[in-house]
């Protein structure tokens, strides 16, 4: 039997206003509800489930590990009533005032797959919900970071973080990378290294599967390296991971193979992800953020937090003040799809799908990359996600300019394609990264169509730079 921890406490590195964060007063009352069900209230500010106008909510929606594109499979029609069954709650729950940790039934569901897929290994971990990895990050940022504070992130990074924390006067500290993603003898030379206006740094924000924007995917062995560093220096990890269920393997041409019958049993389903920092965490200083957007849909907003109790608390209390929950709408469509129709096992089916779609759009893509693109850009097969990070292939002449990459993107712009300029995702700025030879493309969206078309106009724009 796998031996059992208990988190550190990494409370002390609680920014002031996270120690004085507490539970709403109101919310604090409803406890008294809940365990007394002959209690009458007459403290609650709540509006009366007969005011609803929604008898009952319903969504048409696929079985698990078909298409809701297809017209020949059947489909489910996922209804929420007013009143709810043994296991999911009826409208009246899902629709009132929630107290920030989110409706029970869905709450429950995403604890049970957290124990599935990442085992944490220390006792006192929780789920709490959010509205997505952005409103979670938000809210892990400001346990421990202040204005002044340092935040640890790759040297390329997703623009919201830097969008956000910028306002907030936190700086960012960025960490070489390689293929592989984040590199732990970096990090370990940052901490070790840090001068800056605080004592040490406190918290590092990573994406750990299919990188944004560099689709970088980090092996176990690379996880493990980066765990024991953030040991070594006490670092608390925010894992920020919404491509992680979107994880499909080795690169197969779909010019010699096509779109093989047994392309799904090659693809890693739940069971053999990459092991997520999560799993590894002994000591309780990963908060993980997951969310259904890429998965279900952005707009339901749902998503959920795992960190041990104490951290979860607190985000709780933030929710409270801030989102309260998820949407109603979202956790009841959410809640009764994978409670009474999916299950963890047709879950499992459906995203075996959705990496099914997406290991073809990628292969597709590198294909159309390796015709048309030889010699003009450099690029790694991302093993996962919807992006693949180019280098381009500037000549001489071009090398010599400062201004070479806003000529590719004006370029690429008169040939009627886009791709996103490197520097956006620069923690540096733009000053300092705005002729850096790095462009973003995503296959996850354009039609196969459309990506033919694509890559044969950044092909035909990148020529006179490349040459």
């Amino acid at each position: 039997m796998a031996e059992a921890y208990h988190s550190k406490d990494l409370s002390k590195f609680f920014t002031e206003a996270t120690r004085q964060r507490e539970s709403s007063p109101l919310k604090a009352l409803t406890k008294y509800m809940v365990d007394d069900p002959t209690l009458v209230s007459l403290g609650a500010g709540l509006p009366h489930p007969s005011t609803f106008p929604f008898g009952q909510i319903s969504a048409t929606v696929a079985q698990a590990g078909t298409s809701v594109e297809d017209a020949h499979a059947e489909k489910l029609d996922v209804s929420v009533m007013r009143n709810g069954s043994e296991t999911v709650e009826g409208l009246t729950k899902f629709l009132q005032y929630g107290n920030g940790r989110g409706v029970a039934s869905y709450a429950r569901f995403v604890q049970e797959h957290a124990e599935r897929v990442h085992k944490p290994r220390y006792e006192d971990w929780d789920v709490v919900v959010s509205q997505g990895n952005t409103d979670a990050f938000v809210k892990a940022l400001m346990l421990f970071c202040d204005r002044g504070d340092t935040l640890i992130v790759d040297e390329w990074t997703y623009p919201a973080i830097m969008s956000t924390v910028g306002p907030m006067g936190i700086k960012l500290a960025p960490v070489s990378m390689d293929g592989g993603g984040m590199v732990p003898e970096a990090l370990d030379q940052v901490c070790a290294e840090w001068t800056g206006p605080c004592n040490k740094i406190r918290v590092a924000y990573m994406v750990p599967t299919a990188q944004n924007p560099t689709g970088a995917t980090m092996t176990a062995e690379r996880r493990h390296a980066i765990y024991t560093v953030a040991q070594k220096h006490n670092l608390v990890i925010i894992e920020d991971d919404p491509y992680y269920y979107l994880q499909f393997g080795e690169y197969r041409s779909q010019t010699n193979e096509g779109d093989p019958a047994g392309r799904c049993t090659k693809l890693p389903g739940l069971s053999k992800l990459v092991p997520s920092l999560l799993s590894m965490d002994t000591d309780g200083r990963v908060i993980r953020l997951d969310s259904f957007s890429k998965v279900l849909a952005p707009g339901l907003r749902c998503g959920w937090v795992t960190a041990p109790r104490y951290i979860t608390d607190k985000l709780q209390f933030h929710n409270e003040t801030t989102i309260q929950q998820p949407a109603g709408v979202s956790q009841a469509i959410v809640s009764k799809l994978m409670n009474e129709e999916w299950g963890h096992e047709g879950w499992e089916r459906h995203l075996v799908q959705t990496q099914r779609e997406y290991a073809m759009r990628r292969d597709t893509f590198v294909d159309l990359c390796n015709k048309h693109l030889k010699g003009m850009v450099e690029f790694t097969i991302p093993e996962g996600g919807m992006f693949v990070w180019f280098r381009v292939q500037l000549n001489e002449e071009m090398q010599k300019k400062t201004d070479a990459m806003q000529e590719v993107f004006e370029a690429m712009v008169a040939a009627h394609v886009l791709l996103v300029p490197g520097h956006f995702f620069s923690p540096l700025g733009y000053a300092k990264a705005s002729n850096s030879p790095y462009l973003r493309a995503s296959f996850s969206y354009a039609s196969v169509d459309e990506l033919e078309v694509a890559v044969i106009r950044f092909a035909q724009a990148l020529a006179p730079f490349t040459a």
